[in-house]
């Protein structure tokens, strides 16, 4: 059975349990204490080489980290990944979007908000991510304003990773009302059959206040 080192505030780690429901996928569920320093114990390590969740390691042993890599072997094959060139690229395109512009910006700011860390970050430094986050809002509003989802108009990993983030963007300061397209896509993501609605707030963690080892 696939085994998932999951942590469960993640929305990195909701990603993958969000595809794996909708796949109906059985696997059990390893838990990794981020802040504890689980992450960075050797055995982890040669899991996932940054330590990070979520990861997946497969029946044969063989394993595999980072979110989105995840998605994408665990979507092959299936209607989540389209299955031409073009729109598979259509997918990575959006998955870079939401590493680069979306999980590191809106997560981020999202994270410190929620865990009273804000306020020992540098001014600057979230000044610089309150401003990509909305041009990340404004990006996305665009594009959704053109069609049902991301890389087009059927629903795919694209729209599960960038919902991760993007959907919580209003615990990261960023109130939603002024965008509709991206309200409107929201709802369409939620209403898919066999949608993970519940999320798990870091005050499940008792240690998630602290900085990472």
């Amino acid at each position: 059975m696939l085994t998932l080192f999951d942590y469960l505030p993640s929305q990195n780690a909701w990603k993958v349990r969000q595809l794996l429901q909708h796949l109906q996928r059985p696997y059990r569920t390893v838990e990794v204490s981020i802040f504890e320093g689980d992450g960075q114990q050797a055995d982890y390590l040669r899991i996932s080489p940054t330590g990070t969740v979520p990861a997946i390691r497969l029946e044969d042993g063989r394993a595999l980290a980072e979110s989105n890599a995840i998605l994408m072997y665990l979507a092959e094959g299936t209607p989540y990944l389209p299955d031409d060139a073009f729109g598979r690229g259509k997918v990575c395109q959006w998955l870079s979007f939401e590493q680069e512009r979306v999980e590191s910006v809106i997560g981020a700011l999202r994270h410190w908000t929620l865990t009273g860390k804000l306020a020992r970050r540098a001014p600057a430094i979230v000044e610089a991510k309150r401003a990509a986050a909305l041009r990340t809002l404004a990006i996305l509003e665009r594009e959704l304003a053109e069609r049902s989802f991301l890389a087009g108009e059927r629903y795919t990993i694209a729209d599960i990773a960038v919902f991760a983030y993007g959907s919580r963007a209003d615990e990261a300061g960023f109130p939603l009302d002024g965008y509709p397209a991206i309200r409107g896509w929201i709802g369409r993501v939620r209403a898919q059959a066999g949608h993970l609605a519940t999320m798990h707030p870091y005050d499940v963690d008792p240690h998630s206040s602290g900085e990472l080892p």
